[in-house]
């Protein structure tokens, strides 16, 4: 079978005028978007049809999109089906969990060892935006920010490539652990916990921000992974 080339294809909406041309890991920055938002949501299979008309791009770099994006797991790519976003069950995240919390182990005593002042600077006003977002009840601006402040911590290590790794496996499981905070009790106690890892990060005390980091990952996931069992195998 044939297709009609590119030139012949309706003009696109300018809002998807705009990402023609541009390369696959645009492609990939704006379904990846769609996923973490829930637009797309876990097990959801993906139209090509619908993604080059919506997103004006042809086949070719979206499969390479579809390509990037199951590399950093939220797509697996199925033969003779096409791509579906993951759907990941309590024990996936689980494992992706423990691997985050020793990253972040790792990362700690480094980021306190190398982190600069304006590092520092940025994590100490991510904190006040996150702080901002609870007080006004901005689950999901707080939950960003939240986030932001992890990957800066990471980043301060001054080290690409567990950067590179933390930043991929947190964009995995980033809508699961979305869910843990919508318990209030943890979303205040998770507020405290980051006073005290700023605190921790400001002194450069590396040892105790490891253990504060680990016990907030802790701390977290055992309040999430009760709201999972519950949302994704009610019959436990």
């Amino acid at each position: 079978m044939q297709y009609a080339p590119d030139v012949a294809t309706p003009e696109p909406a300018p809002e998807a005028r705009s990402l023609r041309g541009r390369s696959a890991a645009h492609v990939a920055e704006r379904i990846r978007e769609r996923i973490l938002s829930g637009e797309l949501p876990p097990g959801e299979r993906l139209s090509e049809r619908s993604l080059t008309e919506g997103l004006g791009v042809t086949r070719t770099p979206l499969r390479e999109a579809f390509k990037i994006l199951e590399t950093e797991g939220l797509l697996a790519i199925v033969p003779n089906r096409g791509a579906q976003v993951v759907e990941l069950s309590p024990a996936d995240v689980d494992m992706a969990m423990e691997l985050l919390a020793g990253l972040e182990s790792v990362a700690a005593e480094l980021a306190c060892a190398r982190g600069t002042d304006e590092q520092f600077a940025e994590v100490a006003r991510l904190h006040a935006r996150m702080v901002a977002c609870q007080r006004a009840g901005d689950l999901v601006g707080y939950f960003r920010v939240n986030q932001d402040i992890h990957q800066n911590i990471v980043d301060c290590a001054d080290n690409p490539a567990l950067s590179r790794v933390y930043r991929t496996e947190s964009a995995r499981v980033r809508l699961y652990r979305f869910a843990g905070n919508r318990v209030s009790a943890r979303w205040s106690r998770a507020v405290m916990e980051h006073e005290q890892i700023l605190l921790a990060l400001q002194q450069r005390q590396g040892p105790l921000l490891r253990e504060l980091l680990r016990a907030h990952h802790l701390n977290g996931w055992r309040v999430t992974r009760r709201v999972l069992e519950n949302e994704l195998q009610p019959d436990l």
